[in-house]
């Protein structure tokens, strides 16, 4: 099998899950940066869970989840005729959680760092609070919003637990590049395992400097 075929699956899936990512955490970092709820330290926590939650763990119970027998999974497959489970799609949902932090923290950062003032000056103004999230918070946060993609990419490229345990290792459908660097070590071709790990490293190197470089407040806060 060439080894295109799973770094094209990684890459779509890395795309699709970043776009996603940016819609969901978009919301959810905004109010996590301007809630008073007693509910946003249990929400804060859910969101960062997949950063100290082991990915064995994680995996296994999207793998319930998504399953054909739980409630989620036989109404995928009473809708679609397809599982969740060993299929792109399920890829996708277990990679958006497993990702999650790495899109809604950055941009909490970045809501955090805008000005009360300036949007209590918009609010007098007559701005409303679309306009004052359109016109003043997305331009002030655009360094948050390019960090949020960047990472959310990066990790999506190199997941390998949660994946493993929710897709399998399908070739041509969930079998991504970790997956075959996996694969390519128990079969001892040490080759296609060196170019795959070798590519994976330069993109997460190169994913470091651009955030590094281009996000100030990375290298600052560290």
């Amino acid at each position: 099998m060439s080894i295109w075929e799973p770094v094209w699956l990684t890459l779509r899936l890395a795309t699709v899950t970043t776009l996603c990512l940016l819609v969901i955490a978009t919301p959810t970092a905004w109010w996590l940066a301007s809630s008073r709820s007693r509910w946003r330290p249990l929400v804060e926590a859910v969101t960062a869970l997949p950063l100290v939650l082991p990915p064995t763990v994680l995996g296994f119970y999207l793998l319930v989840l998504l399953s054909p027998t739980s409630f989620v999974g036989s109404a995928w497959l009473s809708i679609t005729g397809g599982t969740l489970t060993f299929s792109f799609t399920g890829l996708v949902i277990a990679s958006i959680v497993y990702s999650l932090p790495f899109a809604v923290q950055p941009l909490h950062t970045a809501f955090r760092g805008v000005g009360q003032g300036l949007r209590e000056a918009a609010a007098t103004l007559g701005a409303g609070p679309l306009d004052r999230f359109r016109s003043i918070v997305l331009p002030l946060s655009r360094q948050g919003f390019l960090a949020a993609a960047v990472l959310s990419f990066a990790h999506t490229l190199g997941e390998f637990g949660v994946v493993l345990m929710v897709g399998g290792n399908i070739p041509g459908e969930t079998r991504v590049i970790a997956v075959e660097i996996y694969t390519a070590v128990e079969t001892l071709d040490y080759r296609t395992a060196h170019i795959l790990s070798a590519g994976l490293l330069l993109v997460s190197l190169t994913v470091l400097t651009i955030v590094y470089r281009v996000v100030p407040g990375q290298s600052k806060g560290r």
